[in-house]
């Protein structure tokens, strides 16, 4: 949804709708970085299940939240987390200030009085969780903001949030929109408690344990696509036996080999449906989606969907004609035949490199 564009808004009245657009989530002061220039700004928001997404891209600004604005808070504050995607941020909170360029996560608690922003042009990503609902003091959440490098998952949660922001729209509307919302809570709440306390510390283990499976998840699809995605590799980076990692999916009803086939599978689906990727051959859709060979993903292929993944490129290529069609002329859309889908009864094997399934484990999945 569309907040906010002022390239729709006569100039003289930019400042007072960025104002507007801020202070209808949380009030602040604004001060522009050259206000006698001609200011640009447009905001975004998606809600993923239980969470907002805002993008902001303008030109230069600052905003001052202060005591007296705290007062005007709503009664179900939020906790922001946000990734930089243009310019170099600044935060001051406390007296303390952070820089924040594109490899920086940043949390910001609605109830802390803080100073933020960036000059020249620049981008934001923020991921706004419902403070209750995260479940931690203030003062946890305060303290971990500057201490996030310290946690041995910051690089496990930047990924998941880059990933969260690749196509907001396509999450939104998703059926899984709700489960991935909580387990982006999970993850979140995980980062802070460890960012906020020792590693040896009780709150720390119990965060880790809580969100180990989402933990896994996400791992697993941020590296699905690579041949040498074992059992062995993933139990080792969760620090775990290979047993235990079995014993966790198995209590959430994975297969670990069969869960793996279907996100390569759904990769590869979209990927020769897009226009982006036509120029790509069978066999390295196959290559770029894990599998060791064009000839076992054509198998794979063909057992889950019903059709060939040429068969697969064309039923789309025509679909997406028809939907042009129908938008240009305003024509009925010619009836194309879905491809008939089929589950596949193959389950419990990962693909090698070399295209051979690796035994799954006995008595999961």
């Amino acid at each position: 949804m569309l907040l906010l564009d002022l390239a729709t808004v006569a100039r003289h009245e930019r400042a007072d709708a960025f104002q507007y657009a801020l202070d209808l989530s949380v009030p602040n002061d604004v001060e522009h970085e050259d206000p006698d220039a001609e200011l640009r700004a447009r905001f975004d928001m998606w809600r993923v299940g239980a969470v907002d997404l805002v993008e902001v891209h303008s030109t230069g600004f600052q905003v001052r939240r202060t005591e007296k604005h705290l007062r005007r808070l709503r009664e179900r504050p939020v906790v922001s987390v946000s990734l930089q995607t243009g310019g170099t941020g600044r935060v001051e909170l406390g007296g303390r200030q952070q820089l924040l360029g594109p490899d920086d996560i940043s949390v910001q608690h609605e109830v802390c009085a803080r100073t933020y922003g960036w000059s020249g042009s620049g981008a934001s990503q923020a991921l706004l969780i419902d403070a209750e609902r995260l479940g931690l003091p203030v003062e946890s959440v305060v303290e971990a903001g500057f201490r996030l490098r310290a946690s041995p998952m910051y690089d496990l949660v930047l990924g998941h949030l880059r990933g969260l922001w690749r196509d907001p729209a396509l999450m939104e509307a998703d059926p899984g929109a709700s489960a991935l919302s909580d387990a982006t809570v999970g993850l979140v709440r995980a980062l802070l408690v460890s960012a906020a306390h020792d590693p040896g510390d009780p709150p720390v283990g119990a965060a880790l344990d809580d969100t180990l499976l989402t933990r896994i998840l996400a791992y697993l699809r941020r590296h699905s696509t690579e041949p040498d995605l074992t059992p062995e590799r993933v139990a080792v980076e969760h620090a775990i036996s290979r047993r235990h990692l079995y014993a966790v999916l198995g209590r959430a009803g994975i297969s670990l080999e069969q869960w793996l086939i279907e996100e390569r599978l759904e990769r590869a689906r979209a990927l020769l449906a897009s226009p982006a990727y036509r120029g790509l051959t069978v066999a390295a859709v196959a290559a770029r989606c894990g599998f060791g060979s064009a000839s076992h993903f054509t198998r794979r292929f063909r057992a889950a969907y019903g059709l060939t993944p040429r068969e697969w490129r064309r039923h789309a290529e025509t679909e997406a004609a028809a939907k042009a069609s129908l938008l240009r002329y305003g024509t009925a859309r010619p009836r194309v035949p879905a491809p008939a889908v089929s589950s596949a009864d193959d389950r419990g094997a990962v693909p090698t490199p070399d295209g051979d399934p690796l035994p799954g484990e006995p008595g999961i999945g």
